[in-house]
């Protein structure tokens, strides 16, 4: 039986995690369509460069980098022609047996790493080699491909290790990224402030700081309390008071100073802001 790594279930008995399947794979020009499986995925990147896709971030790996994915969830695999990747990937599960293997539960009560892992509850990390990963995942393939009737126990230590070690990564990682979605709005704020006068889209703004559009929208509102559009909107209108106020720029060419291709959209939008037109803001009564 499969869980996903956050399900209550697995801390109640002997849940022991169990390798499903395991592989070296090289691609050139691939795309993946999005899937999910019943079972928790590491992905390695052994040389080369990749993408990797959820439904929410996307996630720019190269060699040495890793991504922990739950059971689940979605994902894809996006590799460039002409710019080879060499990945191993392991999958694992749980089965409830009385074993002498370390069970889940074992795990999180004697390591606080995992115990923490666990409480996060996230779908996914992209995590970064430390020295002990890929040197555990070629111990734990080696073991794997002896396929001797002695070896079970030493697969289900190093499976141990492995999970032990990326807990203790992913915990690092999750620490330091509570801080980083406010770092992301800065950058996105900045990418405003220096392209205001272009025609700006919420896709290119996510590609300047190598996020998911969607996962911008979200944290973008979330610290500022405005979507995107209703930030550039409001920053554009004052940068166009500026104008009016210190500048002779006419005032029909106001509009493609801050980025609003069409002078009639902006004085519609700057009477909704500023309850006065363009004209009447440069010439008050």
């Amino acid at each position: 039986m499969s869980y996903s790594l956050y399900e209550p279930k697995l801390l109640e008995g002997a849940y022991i995690p169990q390798i499903a399947a395991y592989y070296y794979k090289q691609w050139d020009g691939f795309e993946m369509k999005f899937h999910k499986h019943n079972r928790v995925e590491v992905m390695y990147v052994i040389s080369g460069t990749c993408r990797v896709d959820t439904e929410s971030q996307s996630f720019h790996m190269k060699k040495g980098d890793f991504i922990l994915i739950d059971a689940d969830v979605s994902h894809k695999l996006h590799v460039d022609r002409g710019s080879p990747c060499r990945m191993l990937n392991v999958e694992f599960h749980f089965a409830e047996e009385d074993s002498a293997a370390p069970s889940i539960k074992g795990m999180a009560e004697g390591n606080l790493a995992v115990a923490q892992l666990l409480a996060l509850r996230v779908p996914y990390v992209l995590l970064r080699e430390n020295g002990d990963i890929y040197s555990t995942l070629k111990n734990l393939i080696h073991e794997m491909d002896a396929k001797t009737s002695d070896n079970q126990l030493m697969i289900s230590l190093l499976l141990s290790q492995l999970i032990i070690r990326i807990a203790s990564l992913a915990v690092e990682v999750a620490a330091n990224e509570a801080h980083e979605p406010n770092e992301y709005v800065s950058k996105l704020i900045r990418y405003i402030h220096q392209n205001y006068d272009r025609d700006i889209r919420v896709k290119d703004m996510a590609g300047a700081v190598n996020l998911h559009p969607g996962y911008v929208h979200r944290i973008f509102k979330a610290y500022t309390g405005r979507t995107v559009t209703e930030f550039l909107t409001s920053y554009r209108i004052e940068k166009a008071q500026m104008l009016l106020t210190h500048t002779d720029i006419l005032v029909v060419e106001i509009s493609d100073y801050v980025g609003i291709n069409s002078s009639q959209y902006f004085s519609t939008l700057f009477k909704k802001i500023t309850g006065k037109t363009p004209q009447e803001f440069r010439n008050p009564r």
